[in-house]
């Protein structure tokens, strides 16, 4: 009898142990299944997406002067007639942006899409389960999947995955990189005086040293963006970091395979010595570091300056002041190709641009599939894409032998200076929301010849380097690092602004280095190689 009950034992032990074994199972393949109401039931590259049945989808919506919110806008009316969804957004201030969307997703109160979401902000979300891992559902995004695989944007999609593997964000995607700050000058002034457009750094100075001896009373370079701008496009010619793209301040060191702090490399030391020379010989604006960008531009388009940084938008705004200021046809400016330094002619950049997060709310949506579908028309479609960029064929744009026009009435930043509506502010499209990434033809079909020019000009001299690999830090280990990190980074920005504006001697640059180890430099360093090895090796 105590046999047959040990056996009876044994085998419900098994039956348990077959039955849990399926529901994790179970719970395995579930976590990847998604509703299907409303989803195409085929959808494939080049499909139009239309739901089956009209649904309503909560968005996050990032309003600023280039494209403030309306809600008649012919956007919006045509989302719904051609894919069924009517969206719903939520409005909220460019200045606020980051600290609302924050807000909103730890109160579980965000929308289910969250547009203007830069690769790295998504982490914050990840360990509490409020951002979708959105790797898991690639399959039903056909688009996006595409173009990942024809563009060859495998290694680049890595650097967006976390420690699980996953990654948590939906970038925009480009054909190619695609560089656009660079410096604006005078080239009326230039040529005027013979002075050549300079290709390097250090051919800048030389260029600055003959307009201030021209122009003593003027000061040739004056900056904006906080100087930052300027200090990231001339950090990857000396081979570092810094400015807007400085980020957690480690930078890859391919020959030794691990991380460094950009700070305590000798090429920074460099950067910064360069810029300390150009203030010292007043060449360099010393207020370029603390003024607004307004003051910054006054100056420029008032010919008190004749070098600062900017893009494709702000060199026709400066036009537009320019000719009220100096009168049209009484100058000229012009993007001139980035510099090269002591590394070489080297650009910087990624394919991938901000994108969409998505909230993990979208699991409890019986519309889960078509929502996917939705967003892989809109974001990664050609035709959505064009849709997003460009409007409405007839309405807003026309189309002949592959080339698009704005119609008579629309402009848009420089283009079709004459028209009376803007194609952002009056119609919704162009619309940083919506309008991300694309080929190469769709994004330059927006610019101008002369932006055009700049683009090839940088394709031909520069040499794109490399992504980095990724550091997926654990959760607790990311908390330590953030902690770590920031008052690093803010010690560096201190003394990096002490160093160049000369109230901080750099012969004490070493005893700087040695400043930012008794911050806990050394711990931060190591805790990131570790992380980044210990990640190579389990996914060899």
């Amino acid at each position: 009898m105590k046999k047959s009950l040990k056996k009876v034992g044994l085998f419900l032990s098994l039956c348990m142990f077959v039955l849990i074994a399926a529901a994790c199972s179970d719970d395995d393949a579930a976590s990847t299944e998604v509703s299907t109401k409303g989803a195409m039931e085929s959808y494939s590259v080049g499909d139009t997406f239309k739901a089956t049945e009209p649904f309503k989808l909560p968005i996050l919506y990032m309003e600023q002067s280039t494209y403030p919110y309306d809600k008649d806008w012919l956007l919006w009316e045509k989302i719904t007639e051609i894919t069924n969804v009517t969206l719903e957004p939520t409005i909220v201030p460019l200045s606020d942006y980051t600290q609302k969307r924050s807000l909103l997703i730890s109160s579980g109160e965000a929308p289910l899409l969250i547009p203007k979401t830069y690769p790295g902000e998504e982490t914050a979300f990840v360990s509490s389960g409020a951002a979708l891992p959105v790797s898991d559902y690639i399959d039903k995004m056909p688009h996006l999947k595409d173009k990942i695989e024809k563009w060859n944007l495998e290694e680049e999609i890595d650097t967006l995955r976390q420690q699980d593997g996953k990654f948590y964000v939906l970038p925009g995607l480009h054909e190619e990189v695609w560089p656009d700050y660079t410096l604006i000058v005078r080239t009326d002034v230039f040529e005027e005086n013979n002075i050549d457009i300079p290709t390097t750094w250090d051919e800048l100075y030389i260029a600055m040293k003959k307009l201030k001896e021209i122009y003593p009373d003027s000061i040739p370079f004056s900056d904006r963006f906080k100087f930052d701008s300027t200090l990231n496009i001339a950090a990857t010619g000396f081979g570092t970091k810094a400015g807007w793209g400085y980020g957690n301040g480690l930078s890859y060191i391919e020959e030794q395979d691990e991380f460094v702090y950009a700070p305590t490399t000798d090429e920074y030391k460099e950067l910064v010595t360069y810029f300390h020379k150009l203030v010292d010989e007043g060449l360099l604006d010393e207020e370029s570091f603390t003024q607004t960008d307004e003051q910054a531009t006054q100056k420029f388009v008032t010919g008190k300056s004749f070098i600062i940084n900017g893009n494709s938008q702000t060199i026709n705004l400066h036009r537009t002041d320019m000719d009220k200021t100096l009168g049209k046809g009484n100058y000229s400016i012009s993007k001139i190709t980035v510099p090269g330094g002591p590394a070489g002619q080297l650009m910087a950049g990624s394919r991938l641009e901000n994108g969409v997060m998505i909230s993990s709310k979208i699991k409890e949506s019986e519309y889960f599939e078509a929502i996917l579908q939705f967003v892989d028309w809109l974001y990664y479609s050609d035709e959505g894409q064009e849709f997003a960029k460009w409007g409405v064929e007839g309405t807003t744009f026309t189309k002949e032998d592959g080339v698009r026009t704005l119609t008579e009435d629309v402009t848009y930043n420089g283009l079709n200076p004459e028209g009376t509506k803007d194609l952002r502010v009056d119609y919704g499209f162009s619309n940083g929301v919506f309008a991300y990434g694309g080929t190469t033809d769709l994004l330059q079909s927006m610019m101008s010849e002369e932006e055009i020019k700049f683009q090839n000009d940088m394709k031909a001299v520069k040499t794109t380097i490399p992504a980095e690999p990724i550091i997926p830090y654990s959760v607790e280990d990311r908390e330590r690092a953030t902690l770590q990190s920031t008052p690093l980074k803010d010690y560096t920005t201190q003394n990096t602004l002490k160093f160049i504006l000369g109230t901080r001697d750099l012969s004490e640059y070493d005893a700087f280095i040695k400043e930012l180890k008794s911050q806990g430099l050394d711990q931060y360093v190591e805790t990131a190689n570790k992380t980044y090895q210990e990640y190579k090796k389990n996914n060899k």
